[in-house]
């Protein structure tokens, strides 16, 4: 062989070597770290756009798991893959530090929100408060299980101080989460139903009759934190500060979510 074909091919096999070992530095670089964050349901319209908006600014990929808090930490204590928990109230988040499930120097308050009393935008009820409730006017009263659903438990002291739970025990519907609650309003399935003020603004069936006044339950605190067993510290860290941020914030508010 020719000492000038030898040299081309030595050369083509060499460019080839070296763009493989640079495409493999860029798909290295590429190579987003996924986050995996359990949160409560209500606020899945406001991570959505915090999603859209965090992961162009950074190299990772937010998955969300979410349900009602009570379901989604107890998936945290039998081992479910999960870096950051986000909860609609203390209590669980509380049951989690104790079991040394979370890291308790990441545990933050994200933001806060309101319950609301709603019915069906057809509805003929005119309700001015949680106190009008009646047991005559309504078949079905839509509630989030309050050993489970923060929403349904809120709720539920609301109505206790009211003297009002044991005369409207019978009529009420028990949902998996806040989600189902405002479907079974929304389908006219029930009556009447609790839900966040978050989620009663992402619906254009269902109207507000009333809101919980100040002292009527425990006050509505989302708290966040990385949970022990993450893989992913430092990016989980990263992201719960963001949410902590004005900009965060401002979407979190525009969701109805106020801290």
């Amino acid at each position: 062989m020719k000492k000038t074909q030898l040299f081309t091919l030595l050369f083509i096999a060499v460019t080839i070597f070296l763009a493989g070992c640079s495409n493999d530095k860029q798909d290295e670089a590429e190579k987003k770290t996924e986050l995996t964050i359990s949160a409560a349901i209500s606020l899945t319209d406001a991570l959505a756009e915090i999603k859209d908006t965090y992961e162009k600014e950074n190299n990772v990929a937010l998955v969300f798991n979410l349900g009602g808090s009570g379901k989604l930490a107890q998936q945290i204590e039998q081992g479910a893959p999960t870096d950051i928990f986000i909860s609609a109230n203390q209590d669980w988040m509380d049951k989690l530090e104790s079991e040394n499930f979370i890291l308790k120097d990441t545990r933050a308050d994200i933001t806060g929100n309101k319950i609301v009393l709603i019915t069906g935008d057809d509805s003929k009820l005119e309700y001015k408060a949680f106190a009008d409730i009646n047991a005559k006017d309504v078949a079905k009263i839509a509630i989030g299980n309050p050993e489970s659903v923060p929403a349904g438990k809120y709720a539920q002291q609301a109505l206790q101080q009211l003297e009002k739970w044991s005369t409207l025990e019978k009529q009420l519907v028990l949902a998996k989460d806040v989600r189902q609650v405002l479907t079974y309003v929304e389908t006219g399935n029930t009556d009447i139903g609790f839900v966040y003020e978050s989620d009663a603004l992402v619906s254009d069936k269902i109207k507000v009759l009333a809101a919980a006044k100040a002292g009527m339950h425990d006050p509505i605190i989302y708290p966040g934190a990385v949970v022990a067993d993450t893989k992913h510290e430092k990016e989980a860290k990263k992201f719960l500060t963001f949410l902590e941020s004005d900009e965060a914030q401002k979407i979190l508010n525009n969701y109805g979510f106020r801290k």
